[in-house]
């Protein structure tokens, strides 16, 4: 049970909607575990009202808050510094208010990279090909890039994200060790290709997301081997129809549920300095 005193700390999340998160739950029960006197809300806030929010947070000493879509881009440009990542893929999601200075950071891309680690797979100097080039996926990409994976190879359709998916490739390519290139998705031969040449495959789209559970990013299982990891950050359903077209080629693989943990958790260190106690958020919230 939280008790509010006039100490305690507030955090947040801004987004909209966000009736619908489970960040509270996670956060404020993390708080409850390690005893730190702090409470964490949602704030239903848009792009029209992102900056007014977050000056008056600001101007009441709010310690740190998330932001969800549609306000990551926008968070970006409101913060005073930016992390590695957020500035790779122009985006934040956690923010630490540090005497009136924002630190911006984007933890999506670590919260895939553990979920990984937290699977069993290091994936760490080997190959990617990751599908999509949304919010997501870019922040995979780049996390995977910063952390030394080895290559990363991008499949997108031809959309709006295509053209800041290639930037993003670039500045993959000029700032860090990671050898990124970007394909189109309805290049078959070549996504086949990167495919057999990858340790992991990943779909970082949201196809085959409920209520669409028949949906899937590849027609059939015969570019898939049992030597393959594949990954898909959709977690509703937990298994997709990709996850179950690896299982049938038996590959091994795991979901998204997992990535929206270790989001949290990084978010949750970047505030307070403290390991999140994720075995008991897992038991009480995902493990269900």
């Amino acid at each position: 049970m939280i008790e509010i005193t006039g100490h305690t700390g507030l955090y947040g999340l801004l987004g909209s909607p966000v009736a619908h998160s489970i960040s509270p739950m996670m956060h404020n029960e993390a708080f409850n575990l390690l005893n730190l006197d702090n409470v964490y809300l949602c704030f239903d806030v848009d792009t029209s009202t992102l900056k007014t929010a977050v000056d008056g947070l600001k101007a009441i000493g709010i310690k740190g808050f998330n932001c969800t879509m549609p306000d990551k881009n926008l968070m970006f440009e409101l913060c005073d510094e930016v992390s590695q990542a957020a500035k790779l893929v122009g985006a934040v999601n956690t923010v630490k208010n540090e005497n009136g200075i924002l630190k911006g950071h984007m933890t999506d891309g670590v919260g895939y990279m553990m979920a990984a680690k937290d699977a069993g797979f290091d994936i760490v100097g080997k190959n990617m090909t990751l599908l999509g080039a949304g919010g997501a996926a870019t922040a995979i990409c780049a996390q995977a890039a910063i952390d030394g994976v080895k290559s990363i190879n991008v499949f997108s359709i031809k959309d709006q994200f295509f053209d800041r998916a290639q930037s993003l490739v670039d500045n993959i390519n000029a700032t860090t060790t990671c050898k990124a290139a970007l394909y189109d998705l309805a290049d078959k031969s070549m996504l086949n290709k990167s495919i057999e040449e990858s340790y992991i495959l990943t779909n970082a789209t949201s196809v085959g997301m409920a209520p669409n559970t028949d949906n899937c990013i590849l027609n059939d299982n015969s570019m898939l081997r049992p030597d393959l990891v594949v990954s898909d950050i959709i977690y509703n359903p937990r298994e997709t129809k990709l996850i179950k077209m690896a299982k049938e080629a038996g590959c091994r693989t795991f979901n998204g549920l997992y990535m929206l943990l270790y989001q949290g958790a990084e978010a949750f260190k970047i505030w307070t300095g403290a390991e999140m106690p994720v075995n008991e958020i897992k038991a009480k919230y995902f493990d269900v």
